[in-house]
C-alpha cells in the first residue's frame, strides 16, 4: 500500500487540489452569485484524468496520454460533458504559460556549452532536414509554403518530457546514446521560442516581407535588451528585496508578478504569452533564488499544464479519425520512418555505433508536447486548416501514446538488423575505435560496466596497478580511457567473443555493475558459460534481485540501495554510542532479515567469531610505572594463571609487537592487547596499574 501511495503521489495531490479548488471556486460563486457549471466542469475533468492516469501509471503509459484520452473522451465530439469548453482552454492557456516560465527558469548556458557539439550539429541537423523532408512533401497537396513549413517543424519536434522520463526509468539517460537524445532534445526546446516567432511571422497577411521583417527584429532587439536589463539588474534586486522579508508567499507572489507582467509585455508587442513566460523565465534563471522559486511552482505547472493536454483531447473529433483511418495510419507511419531515419542520421554523423544509431532514431519518433502549443496558434492564426489539425493532433496522439513501446523493441530490432550483410561503416560507426591486441592474462580482474561505480574501481585497480580489463558498452568512454593509458575493451559483455577478449576465461575476479536487471542475468550467464571457476560480485540496484542473481551463478551480491542505508545507520548507531560489538551484531541481524540464506555469501561482512562469544572481549590496557610487571618477563609475570587473559600483543610506542614470546619483558607504558571475560580483563587491569 505504501508503495502504491508513492508511486501515485502525484495523482493523490491532484485529487485534492481538485477538492479545494472546487470548494473554494464554490465560496467565491456563492459570493459573487454567479453560475458554478464551470466549476463543476473543472472537478469532472481532475476526478476523470486522475482515475484514466493511476490505471495508466500501474501498466506504464505516458499521463500525458491519459490527460489527452480524458479530453477526448468528455469533450464535444464524444460524450459531450464538459461545457465551458472556452474557460477551459483559457486556464490550460495559464499551463502553457507555467510551462514555458519553467523552461526559462531551467535553462542554462553552462550546461549547454558542455555538450554543445551534440546540441547544436546534431539537434540543428535532426530538425531542420525533418523539417525540410516534409516541407517537400507538403508540396505534392499543393500546400502554401507557409503552411508546409510549419507542418515540417511541427513534425520536427519531439517530446522532451515522455523520452527523458523514459531513459531515466531505463537508466540510460547517461549512456552514450542517452546523452545524444538528450542533446538533441534540449536543441528541440530551445526552437520553440523562434518557432514562437516564426509562427507569428507566417501568419503575417502583409505582402511586404521585407517589412515585416525588419518590425520582427526590432521587436526582437527591444525584448533582448529588456531581458538583459532585467536578467543583470532589475529581476535580482527585487527577489533579494522581497526574500529579505522571509515571507514564502510574498515571494511566490512576486515570482507570479514576474511571469504574468513581462508575458503581457511581450503580448503588447505582438509576440505570445507563452514566449513572454519564456522570457521572464530566463531573467529569473540566473537569480541565486531560481530553484527555489522553480521548486514551489513545480505542482501547479504540473497541474494547469495537464489542462492544456485535456483541451487538446477535447478537440480531436473521432469521428474524423474514425473516417480517415487510412489517411491516419499512413501519416502515423511516415512520421515514425521519416523521424526515424533522420535521427538515427543525425547519431551516425555523430559517430554513434548501429546500434546506437537505431536507438536514437527510434527515441525520437513521436511529436511533442511543445507542437501542440505551436499547432493551436498556427490553427488560431489560419496557418493550417481544420483539416490538418485534426489530422496532426490525432498523429501526436498515436505516436506519443507508442513510444514506450518502441523503445523498447529498439535493442532487440538493432540486434536483427546487425545479422544482416551492412557496410562496417554503418556497423562501426563513422569514427570506430582502434583494434587493439591484448596479450593473454591469468588471475586477472575483469570490470563490465560503464556507471561511476565501475569507472571508480578502474581508477583504485590502477593506482595499485593491479592487472585488469574494462569492458565497456560505450564508444566515448573507451577511446578516454584508452588514451589515458587503461586497457579497455569496447562491447556488449552479453556477447561471448567480447568476454573471450577480456580473457575473462582465465580472470579469477570479474566484477558487473551495469545496473539494469536484465542485461545483468544475461552477463553473468555469459559468464559463467566460460568460466566456472571465476569469482564474480554483482552490483545489484535493489535487494528484490539478490536471490536471482545468486541462483544465475553469482558469487557475491552487492545490493547498493540496501548497503548504503546500511553504512548510513551503522554511522548513527555509532553516533549514539552504541558499543561497536553490539553494533555489529545489530547490522548481522538485518543482513540476515533482508537477505536470509544469501547474507551468509557475504563473507566480507560475516560475524566474526567474537561477535559470537558475547561475554569474551579484546581490551587495551597501560602497564603503569608502580605495576609489579615492569621489568618482569612474560614467563615470571605468570599473566594467564594469575587473571585468566591471553597476551595477544604489545604496543611500544610506535611498534607493535605480535604473538610475545614468554622471555618478552614489560616496560613502563606499554600497552597490552588481552582477550578475556570482563572479570578477567579488570583482573588483568589491576595487576598492570598496582605495584
Amino acid at each position: 500500500m505504501q508503495i502504491f501511495c508513492q508511486k501515485n503521489n502525484f495523482f493523490f495531490n491532484f485529487l485534492f487540489f481538485a477538492i479545494v479548488l472546487f470548494h473554494f471556486c464554490t465560496f467565491v460563486a456563492y459570493l459573487l452569485r454567479m453560475d458554478i457549471s464551470l466549476l463543476k466542469d473543472i472537478v469532472i475533468l481532475l476526478i476523470i484524468s486522475t482515475l484514466i492516469n493511476v490505471a495508466f501509471v500501474r501498466i506504464k503509459v505516458p499521463t500525458i496520454v491519459g490527460y489527452l484520452l480524458t479530453g477526448i473522451l468528455l469533450g464535444p465530439h464524444l460524450l459531450g460533458l464538459i461545457k465551458a469548453q472556452h474557460e477551459i482552454e483559457m486556464i490550460a492557456e495559464i499551463g502553457v504559460v507555467l510551462l514555458l516560465f519553467t523552461i526559462g527558469m531551467e535553462f542554462s548556458l553552462k550546461h549547454l556549452l558542455k555538450i554543445r557539439k551534440v546540441v547544436f550539429f546534431g539537434g540543428l541537423f535532426q530538425v531542420f532536414v525533418t523539417a525540410g523532408v516534409f516541407m517537400l512533401l507538403s508540396k505534392f497537396y499543393n500546400l502554401p509554403w507557409q503552411t508546409g513549413l510549419f507542418i515540417g517543424f511541427l513534425a520536427a519536434l519531439s517530446s522532451s518530457a515522455l523520452v527523458l522520463k523514459l531513459l531515466q526509468e531505463r537508466s540510460e539517460l547517461t549512456s552514450n546514446y542517452g546523452r545524444t537524445t538528450l542533446g538533441i532534445l534540449i536543441f528541440q526546446d530551445l526552437m520553440l521560442v523562434p518557432l514562437l516567432l516564426l509562427t507569428t511571422f507566417l501568419s503575417s497577411e502583409s505582402s511586404n516581407i521585407g517589412y515585416e521583417l525588419s518590425v520582427l527584429t526590432i521587436k526582437m532587439i527591444i525584448i533582448i535588451a529588456f531581458v538583459y536589463v532585467g536578467n543583470r539588474w532589475l529581476i535580482p534586486k527585487l527577489l533579494h528585496v522581497v526574500a529579505l522579508l522571509k515571507n514564502q508567499e510574498l515571494f511566490m507572489l512576486a515570482i507570479f508578478m514576474i511571469c504574468m507582467a513581462v508575458s503581457l509585455i511581450t503580448f503588447q508587442l505582438g509576440m505570445s504569452l507563452a514566449f513572454g513566460a519564456f522570457l521572464a523565465g530566463l531573467m529569473i534563471s540566473e537569480s541565486e533564488y531560481s530553484h527555489n522559486a522553480f521548486g514551489n511552482l513545480i505542482t501547479f505547472k504540473d497541474i494547469f499544464t495537464s489542462f492544456f493536454f485535456i483541451s487538446i483531447g477535447m478537440m480531436l473529433d473521432m469521428m474524423f479519425v474514425v473516417n480517415n483511418y487510412e489517411i491516419v495510419l499512413i501519416s502515423v507511419l511516415l512520421v515514425i520512418i521519416i523521424k526515424g531515419i533522420v535521427g538515427a542520421a543525425a547519431g551516425f554523423l555523430l559517430g554513434h555505433t548501429f546500434r546506437g544509431i537505431v536507438m536514437i532514431g527510434l527515441a525520437l519518433t513521436q511529436v511533442g508536447e511543445f507542437s501542440f502549443i505551436l499547432a493551436k496558434i498556427g490553427f488560431q492564426k489560419s496557418i493550417i486548416n481544420n483539416f490538418y489539425y485534426q489530422l496532426f493532433l490525432a498523429v501526436s496522439v498515436i505516436t506519443i501514446t507508442l513510444t514506450p513501446f518502441v523503445m523498447n523493441i529498439s535493442l532487440p530490432l538493432a540486434n536483427i538488423l546487425l545479422k544482416l550483410p551492412l557496410p562496417k561503416i554503418l556497423i562501426n560507426g563513422l569514427f570506430p575505435l582502434k583494434e587493439i591486441d591484448i596479450p593473454h592474462m591469468n588471475n586477472h580482474l575483469v570490470i563490465i560496466g560503464k556507471d561511476s561505480t565501475a569507472m571508480k574501481l578502474s581508477i583504485m585497480a590502477k593506482h595499485i596497478q593491479m592487472p585488469h580489463i574494462s569492458v565497456i558498452f560505450d564508444p566515448t568512454i573507451v577511446r578516454d580511457k584508452l588514451k589515458n593509458g587503461d586497457v579497455a575493451i569496447y562491447g556488449d559483455a552479453i556477447n561471448l567473443p567480447i568476454l573471450y577478449k577480456a580473457h575473462v576465461d582465465s580472470a579469477d575476479i570479474v566484477i558487473i555493475s551495469v545496473g539494469s536487471a536484465v542485461p545483468t542475468m544475461a552477463i553473468i550467464e555469459s559468464v559463467r558459460k566460460i568460466s566456472k571457476s571465476a569469482h564474480i560480485i554483482v552490483r545489484a540496484q535493489h535487494v528484490e534481485m539478490v536471490e536471482q542473481f545468486y541462483k544465475l551463478g553469482a558469487d557475491q551480491v552487492i545490493p547498493q540501495s540496501f548497503e548504503l542505508a546500511i553504512d548510513l545507520f551503522h554511522r548513527v548507531l555509532s553516533k549514539r554510542l552504541i558499543p561497536l560489538k553490539e553494533t555489529n551484531r545489530i547490522i548481522s541481524s538485518i543482513r540476515s532479515d533482508y537477505l536470509g540464506v544469501y547474507s551468509d555469501k557475504d563473507l566480507q561482512n560475516q560475524a566474526s567469531i567474537l561477535e559470537e562469544l558475547s561475554h569474551i572481549e579484546i581490551s587495551a590496557i597501560k602497564i603503569e610505572e608502580f605495576s609489579e610487571l615492569v621489568g618482569k618477563n612474560l614467563q615470571d609475570s605468570q599473566l594467564r594463571n594469575r587473571t585468566g587473559v591471553t597476551l595477544l600483543a604489545v604496543k611500544r610506542g610506535k611498534t607493535v609487537i605480535e604473538h610475545p614470546n614468554l622471555q618478552f619483558v614489560f616496560n613502563c607504558n606499554d600497552i597490552a592487547f588481552v582477550l578475556g571475560s570482563p572479570e578477567q580483563v579488570n583482573a588483568a587491569s589491576e595487576l598492570c596499574s598496582v605495584g
